[in-house]
């Protein structure tokens, strides 16, 4: 396809209504402003001969760069981690709209973007563990006790991510229909889970393992640590998450068995 005449021709082939009204693919920043954004973006990708799986490499790289700027001692690199944070979420906006475009969707795209979401919320905890433990502070040695914390937390989320994953290679072996992203659709059945899901969303902890909200965490954390001291609100931060992450996975795992995701009728 050629190159596009307006903006508004732009948004109308790289951001029709299935993709702008998903209900679980698309992030809430994507929703908020990231998709204003991301036209401009993609307008300038488009004149240049940058394909839609090298706009998920940039995607992949940056969320990299997110994770290693939470190594950066202090203030600065939160902060840095909270812009790029935001930046890969830009990309990842992209790299879909000039694949719609250029008609360029594949197998291979979902491949890299799931790796690049994948690599980048292992290794924002594990950076966390890192800052925890004092990598940056050459005064004393290393407390691997918290690397390891950080580590087990890197687990704990990518096998929470790796259970939506399940759902479909379940439902898939089964020969069901992929499930609709619109709103309710992976809401459990009528019971004791599905009040304590609606519970749970005036305290989302659950919600707040993607990059995003980690980068967001690292930060406000980050700013505390000017006051009471960076190391032991790292360790902190790195203490609360773990145990809620673990609470987390075991209530996504319920919430999937008593859903119609597994069920064939």
């Amino acid at each position: 396809m050629d190159k596009p005449t307006s903006l508004a021709q732009l948004r109308e082939v790289t951001q029709p209504p299935e993709v702008r009204t998903r209900a679980n693919a698309e992030h809430w920043v994507a929703h908020l402003y990231l998709r204003d954004l991301s036209p401009y973006v993609t307008w300038v990708l488009l004149k240049t001969p940058i394909s839609a799986n090298g706009v998920t490499g940039l995607m992949i790289l940056t969320g990299w760069a997110t994770a290693a700027a939470l190594l950066i001692p202090g203030i600065w690199g939160p902060v840095l981690a909270l812009v790029l944070g935001q930046l890969q979420m830009l990309i990842d906006c992209c790299d879909g709209e000039v694949a719609r475009w250029r008609k360029t969707k594949s197998p291979a795209g979902h491949f890299l973007d799931a790796v690049g979401h994948y690599t980048t919320e292992a290794l924002i905890p594990l950076a966390l563990g890192l800052r925890a433990a004092g990598f940056a502070d050459n005064s004393r040695p290393i407390d691997w006790m918290w690397v390891a914390l950080g580590a087990f937390l890197a687990i704990v989320i990518i096998l929470n991510k790796v259970l939506n994953d399940l759902v479909r290679v379940a439902r898939a072996m089964s020969d069901l229909p992929k499930l609709a992203d619109a709103k309710g659709a992976n809401a459990p059945r009528p019971g004791v889970v599905a009040k304590l899901r609606r519970m749970a969303r005036f305290v989302p902890f659950h919600r707040i393992y993607h990059s995003v909200e980690l980068t967001i965490i690292a930060f406000i954390a980050a700013v505390v640590g000017l006051a009471v001291g960076e190391l032991q609100v790292s360790q902190i931060l790195v203490a609360v998450l773990l145990p809620l992450s673990v609470f987390a996975i075991i209530g996504h795992f319920v919430a999937i068995m008593t859903s119609s995701r597994v069920r064939a009728a």
